[in-house]
């Protein structure tokens, strides 16, 4: 890693997690949707705008009086942090969703993500692998931060990636993943993986630039949290409202992407081929 390379020459990828990340572990409390997931993902900006994005997060904070970070699950539930939108009048609540959404599209920035369908990974690994399956998030990991690197890389940037902090267990095991893609390379098996282009451990070594943690309080990690459950939701409901409108608005990877990079550089819903896809 050159220490010297200039900050405005790199894509920044700011990662949230969402859903249980081990293969057979119950998930918590069942969510409405019924949906089960692993995932990783969130957005993509290039460091030369990131100012800008700040700025529109900052102005939303301000107008709405917002002092804690924006959660996405907080905001939808309308619980703990964010119980005070129970007590504002319809057309008033009805304007901070929209201005909140507003917020997300106008910030110059794409999501995007890796899915990953728990009883599909189960039933694709479980009776040959038994426990020896990976926890998904080293699959979800890998798959983003390729993805990423090389739409990096075909814009002449480096790669920075930004995870948000968790616990020490889980963060030391980002850490380990992103160290073995850059020093051994891509962890999938080439036969099976060589369609979808993997990159060399060159390849690597020479775009991934850093990886640090950041605290939720950081507004790109807030922009990745509110990104990550349209992300999530649309592999499962293609009309989902929030993921429809950032498709409708081009707020995701794949809107910038011609048909035949999709398989390639998109948001990947992994074993997701028993998934119904609703309309």
């Amino acid at each position: 890693m050159d220490d010297q390379e200039p900050k405005s020459k790199t894509l920044n990828l700011y990662l949230d997690d969402s859903g249980t990340r081990h293969p057979s572990r119950k998930p918590g409390t069942k969510a409405a949707h019924g949906y089960d997931w692993f995932a990783l993902g969130g957005i993509l900006v290039e460091d030369a705008r990131e100012e800008e994005a700040r700025q529109i997060h900052q102005d939303f904070m301000a107008k709405w009086s917002v002092e804690t970070p924006l959660h996405s699950s907080e905001i939808r539930s309308q619980n703990e942090r964010f119980a005070w939108l129970r007590g504002l009048e319809k057309e008033q609540a009805q304007r901070f969703y929209e201005e909140l959404y507003c917020m997300m599209r106008d910030a110059p920035v794409l999501g995007i993500a890796c899915v990953v369908d728990r009883p599909g990974y189960n039933e694709r690994y479980e009776e040959e692998y038994r426990e020896n399956r990976w926890l998904l998030c080293k699959t979800a990991f890998s798959v983003v931060v390729e993805r990423s690197a090389k739409i990096a890389r075909s814009k002449g940037l480096k790669l920075r990636v930004f995870p948000e902090k968790c616990n020490r267990t889980e963060d030391r095991a980002l850490k380990s993943y992103y160290d073995a893609l850059r020093n051994e390379g891509s962890p999938f098996d080439a036969t099976s993986s060589d369609k979808y282009a993997p990159m060399t451990q060159a390849d690597y070594e020479e775009v991934l630039y850093e990886l640090k943690f950041k605290a939720k309080t950081s507004p790109m990690a807030q922009l990745a949290d509110l990104y990550l459950w349209p992300i999530c939701m649309g592999g499962y409901h293609a009309g989902n409202r929030p993921y429809k409108r950032l498709m409708d608005d081009g707020k995701l990877v794949e809107c910038v992407l011609d048909e035949e990079e999709h398989a390639v550089l998109a948001t990947k819903y992994s074993c997701f081929e028993n998934v119904e896809r609703k309309k």
